[in-house]
């Protein structure tokens, strides 16, 4: 095999792990700060794909990737206001239920205003083309995407670890009930994390819109592998999340390079057991104590 194409494949490989972080990083957050297991996040993924497709010829697609993340982020806020808010302090397998059905609500509102039949969003003109770097050649519009990714969870390291606000999230995943005996809601955190979070995977359906076909069910496709992503990174850990979906996506990019696609899914989810078997909690997942 030519090894430029087998690196391509790989890099392609690393650009499915950066648009499964966008969306297991918001799933490993609403989980670990609120314990909702949030199978909708999927379909906020659609929603941000669609939306991008309703918006760029009136904003452009560089308009669309900064306001359709905002626009996500506040659905989410109100979701979160209006239906999370009840399930925060209850057995986690009842919020599972409640994203389930809100995902199949989402699926079908966007079927009954756009049908079934999947629709094809036009790459912008100014990342279209390649880059070649000597006999390498690589699609611009995948390094913009990385790029932004990259720059989204830079963004997102800084606030929760350089800042008020992301000290008294960390707090809060780990014992809520000291921030609570020091007169600190997590009221208002949690209805951020969740814009934040949501807002994200609405960026990566933005990202991923021109590229992949746009249709109702496409997050569920992407959901079941960011779940993958967060239980081999581990709970509560930002870069175990980002260091299990590198390595999903180099795993899932190697074997499209070696001829055997078919085998992508399965290896990933192989790579999930021998993970499990040798670290239950993930490659660098914390101990959070209201969960033990």
């Amino acid at each position: 095999m030519n090894l430029f194409l087998f690196l391509s494949q790989l890099l392609n490989g690393l650009l499915d792990g950066f648009y499964y972080l966008l969306i297991a990083i918001g799933l490993s957050l609403i989980f670990s700060l609120g314990g909702i297991v949030n199978l909708a996040h999927g379909a906020f993924f659609a929603v941000g794909a669609y939306l991008a497709i309703v918006l760029t010829p009136y904003i452009g697609f560089f308009g669309a990737v900064l306001v359709v993340p905002l626009i996500v982020a506040c659905m989410g806020m109100i979701v979160e206001r209006l239906l999370f808010t009840r399930f925060y302090r209850v057995d986690p397998l009842y919020s599972l239920l409640l994203t389930f059905g809100l995902a199949m609500v989402i699926e079908q509102a966007i079927r009954w205003t756009f049908g079934s039949a999947p629709l094809a969003y036009s790459m912008p003109e100014a990342l279209r083309g390649q880059v070649f770097l000597g006999e390498f050649v690589y699609s611009r519009y995948r390094i913009f995407l990385i790029c932004v990714a990259i720059a989204a969870l830079a963004s997102l390291w800084f606030l929760l670890n350089r800042t008020a606000f992301g000290r008294i999230v960390r707090a809060g995943i780990q014992n809520p009930d000291i921030l609570a005996s020091l007169g600190i809601s997590l009221r208002p955190y949690l209805s951020a994390v969740a814009g934040i979070a949501i807002g994200l995977a609405g960026l990566a359906g933005v990202l991923m819109a021109p590229i992949n076909p746009v249709h109702p069910v496409m997050g569920a496709e992407v959901l079941t592998a960011a779940f993958v992503v967060v239980v081999i990174g581990g709970l509560g850990s930002f870069w175990g999340v980002v260091l299990a979906a590198m390595l999903v996506g180099l795993v899932k990019g190697f074997m499209v390079a070696i001829g055997l696609p078919s085998w992508s899914l399965a290896a990933i989810y192989l790579l999930m057991f021998v993970v499990l078997l040798v670290r239950p909690r993930g490659l660098m997942g914390e101990r959070i104590l209201r969960f033990e």
